[in-house]
């Protein structure tokens, strides 16, 4: 073996292999304390990117981090594997999706553990087994009962073409983001959980959530949308039975509504356009339009005028028009809202086109529209109060005249589970003519999918199978239909954690395990999870402690929100996307591609991404440089929450440096001593308390840079120091880097110690010597109006006044001053001291 050369792909084979033969990484049931690590689990798409590695690296690090402290860790992985890719690609490829997404499972799998990452591969779950989602089908039923599920007909967007629902981020231009077809507004029997049910819990409990991102709190408090104001009722005015109730938030501003509004959806509106063709047509060009909240917030304002007029509630003697508008959606409130154009930027815009009254009803100086603090004015009784005063006499006042009351409401929506398509969990409810929506018995579950489905049709192949869903009615015994429909495939997501404490378990849960390993210690994914996935985790948690498997409110204790990893972007000519390994330098050194030697244009560094062809294959990087120097370079140069840019001489800088601590061991250890010192072994217990807290912080890239500095010292200063004091250096260098590197880590440690056989993992992480761990004296930097003048070496946390005193009779400083006064001196602790003059 050359001793200057680290020989990656044997030494890797040889733990990956060792570590299997060991099952080494099974979690055990020990008296230790436990540590539950987790990152999301992926969907088998077939192969790893980038992003995968950098989610688990962080994970795999925090792992092995915590088993050295002696935590007993449990660090699960599975598949998210039911969706509509694999469908696609069922009918793309002339496959079963079941078949695509088993080879995917097993090519990604194979990719994960030639990484080398610590998983207990025996709790591994696949969401598409039966052994699954039959349990989920238990969960579902027990929220049925629960009362938490019901049918309902709801507003969906449909793809006539391909007969299915869309969600709204597929719906582009108003058409099918795969047929292309026009999208139609449909109301569709649709199966949905009763979310909102606990929308103040899920708000409150946020306050629980210390571990979490402020920004992803913040990001679930604005989606659960908790409002206070009023439910105000307009009576119509030829028809004073019937009232449009409207919410609102700004009550005290009703004396300068000048409209109401109503959605194309709203039962009102379909009274009307029953009689009005051209309403009809109205109504047909906003349900092209995509529904959401972002997307209306940008169209242009339009409405119809319906011809009805409503009383206002605060003044008897006048009304309003009702229109219908395209901005405004029934899923939100209730439908309906009156238009206060002076103090409502999107009722300015709309009041402005129709050319209807703009009241100011706040006293301003600035222009209209005018959303900020001030005295009501223009306002009857409520004239000369504060807005908030306003508030709340307005709605006293509609409570009074019983033409409203206070009343609080949610962004929130109850979350609609049904989906069009096969290759999903399915629902277990059977319709009955006679008896209805019939819960599948439970010692009839799981029920399972079909396997001989045919995707020659249009449409959900389990409408059209000739025998699955006919079934008898578990009641009455009349024959009945299968729900064919299937569960949206967060619904599987939402409990899957709660699985791999024991997948072997007969019941959905293990209440026991559960209530030991719960919550989860670690959760490590992506920002773009941060409100659906996590938000439908934690409904999920306090349902099922509700149904009575947990006792838990929380599922995740600590989160870790990893940024994107980003690519430089490259176009040829014509404007195509090209790969990086595509693209090269020419002999001006400007860029080119590679077969062509045209020139490329390099864009900013963006999201890897399929589209933009900026990808970079781990495997390439797994047989270039190894596993170890693709997760050190992962994380080696940006904290895990932010983006990271793709650098290959960084990559490259890995790869030197994995071999630097290769070649530098082993000189140290086959070199001859001279006369020792205890210098580096100081040294070490120095960088070693400043990795622990590094590693404590999961500040990887920190602890990276600590490593490399206790490696420069270990190849300066080894030759210098007594065998059993380098010893214990080299294994608090070795040990160090194990989290991160854990092959290169695993074969030194045999190295150091002398024994073939030994492994690493089963050491603890070494303790660190507060003797020699104290750092005697430090060296404060000198700055004067912010730049650097010189320094001072000073013993730690001394006193302000000493490093002013130290600072002012530095040379430099005395020469700028010239023997007057600093303005002022701003001193740092332990770090830097800045004199302003």
């Amino acid at each position: 073996m050359n001793p200057r050369i680290y020989p990656f792909q044997s030494v890797e084979e040889k733990w990956q292999r060792t570590w299997d033969q060991l099952n080494l990484y099974t979690t055990k049931e020990t008296n230790k304390p436990k540590c539950y690590v987790l990152e999301m689990l992926p969907y088998p798409s077939g192969r790893l990117h980038m992003g995968h590695v950098r989610n688990y690296a962080i994970g795999d690090a925090i792992a092995r981090f915590k088993a050295a402290q002696g935590f007993e860790v449990l660090h699960p992985m599975g598949w998210d594997a039911f969706g509509l890719p694999a469908e696609n690609a069922a009918i793309q490829h002339n496959t079963h999706p079941g078949l695509w997404t088993i080879q995917n499972i097993a090519e990604m799998k194979k990719q994960l553990q030639r990484l080398g990452f610590s998983y207990d591969w025996q709790r591994e779950v696949a969401t598409c087994n039966p052994d699954y989602y039959g349990h989920e089908q238990k969960i579902f039923l027990d929220f049925y009962k629960k009362g938490l599920i019901y049918r309902k007909e709801s507003w969906v967007n449909w793809d006539p073409m391909e007969n299915t629902v869309l969600a709204n981020e597929q719906v582009v231009n108003g058409r099918g983001w795969r047929s292309g077809a026009v999208v139609e507004k449909r109301k569709l029997n649709q199966w949905s959980i009763k979310i909102t049910s606990y929308a103040d819990s899920l708000l409150k409990d946020l306050n629980q959530l210390k571990g979490w991102p402020e920004k992803v709190t913040k990001m679930q408090e604005n989606w659960i949308g908790r409002s206070e104001g009023a439910l105000v009722k307009f009576k119509l005015q030829h028809d004073q039975i019937q009232t449009l109730d409207v919410f609102t938030t700004r009550p005290e501003t009703l004396f300068g509504a000048s409209f109401c509004a109503i959605s194309a959806n709203h039962p009102l509106t379909e009274q009307v356009a029953a009689q009005n063709p051209d309403l009809r047509d109205f109504v047909a060009e906003c349900q092209k339009m995509i529904t959401t909240e972002e997307a209306v917030s940008t169209v242009e304002k339009k409405g119809f005028d319906t011809g009805l007029r409503v009383i206002h509630p605060l003044d008897e003697h006048k009304t309003l028009p009702v229109y219908v508008a395209n901005f405004v959606l029934m899923d939100y409130g209730t439908g309906a809202l009156f238009g206060c154009p002076a103090h409502d930027e999107r009722d300015f815009e709309f009041a402005t086109k129709y050319q209807l009254p703009v009241q100011a009803v706040v006293q301003t100086n600035q222009h209209l529209p005018y959303t900020g603090p001030g005295l009501v004015i223009n306002s009857g009784f409520l004239n000369g109060l504060t807005v908030e005063k306003a508030r709340e006499i307005a709605i006293r006042h509609l409570e009074e005249t019983g033409q409203g009351e206070g009343r609080t409401t949610y962004r929130l929506r109850d979350w609609s589970v049904s989906r069009q398509r096969y290759w999903g969990c399915p629902i277990p409810i059977i319709h009955c003519p006679s008896c209805g929506a019939v819960p599948v018995s439970e010692k009839d579950l799981p029920v399972i999918l079909p396997q001989d489905v045919a995707f020659d049709k249009p449409g959900n192949p389990l409408d059209h199978h000739p025998t699955w869903k006919h079934v008898d009615c578990p009641t009455c015994g009349q024959k009945s239909c299968r729900e064919t429909d299937t569960l949206d495939t967060f619904f599987e997501s939402s409990w899957y954690f709660m699985r791999y404490i024991n997948p072997n378990c007969d019941q959905p849960l293990d209440r026991e395990a559960c209530q030991k390993w719960l919550p989860v210690d670690w959760y490590i994914g992506g920002v773009e999870h941060a409100v659906l996935h996590l938000l439908y985790a934690r409904f999920f948690t306090k349902a099922l402690r509700d149904c009575g498997y947990l006792t838990l409110d929380e599922p995740f204790q600590n989160l870790i929100t990893q940024g994107m990893v980003c690519h430089e972007t490259y176009q040829d000519a014509k404007g195509q996307w090209l790969y990086p390994d595509e693209v090269t330098k020419g002999d001006d050194g400007k860029p080119v591609h590679v077969q062509t030697g045209e020139k490329v244009v390099i864009g900013r560094a963006e999201k890897m991404s399929k589209s933009k062809r900026n990808l970079v294959d781990p495997q390439q990087i797994m047989d270039s440089y190894g596993a170890d120097a693709a997760r050190f370079f992962i994380l080696s140069d940006t904290p895990p929450d932010r983006d990271f840019d793709w650098n290959t001489e960084a990559l490259d800088g890995a790869w030197r440096y994995l071999n630097r601590v290769w070649r530098v061991i082993h000189e140290v250890i086959d070199a001859p001593k001279s006369a020792g010192e205890t210098t580096l072994l100081k040294k070490a217990h120095q960088y070693l308390a400043k990795l622990t807290d590094a590693y404590e912080r999961n500040a990887f890239n920190k602890a990276i840079a600590f490593h490399r500095e206790l490696t420069r010292e270990v190849e300066e200063q080894g030759e210098k120091t007594l065998p059993d004091q380098l010893n214990q250096v080299l294994k608090i260098l070795i040990q160090t880097l194990a989290p991160i590197a854990p092959h290169i880590a695993h074969e030194l440690w045999c190295q150091v110690t002398g024994d073939p056989h030994a492994v690493l993992h089963h050491q603890l992480w070494p303790t660190i010597d507060a003797t020699l761990a104290a750092v005697e004296e430090i060296t404060i930097a000198v700055q004067v109006n912010g730049k650097l003048k010189g320094s001072f070496a000073t013993a730690p946390d001394s006193d302000t006044s000493v490093l002013e005193q130290h600072a002012l009779t530095l040379p430099a400083v005395v020469e700028m001053l010239q023997g007057n006064s600093p303005k002022r001196v701003i001193v740092v602790p332990n770090r830097i001291v800045n004199v302003v003059f």
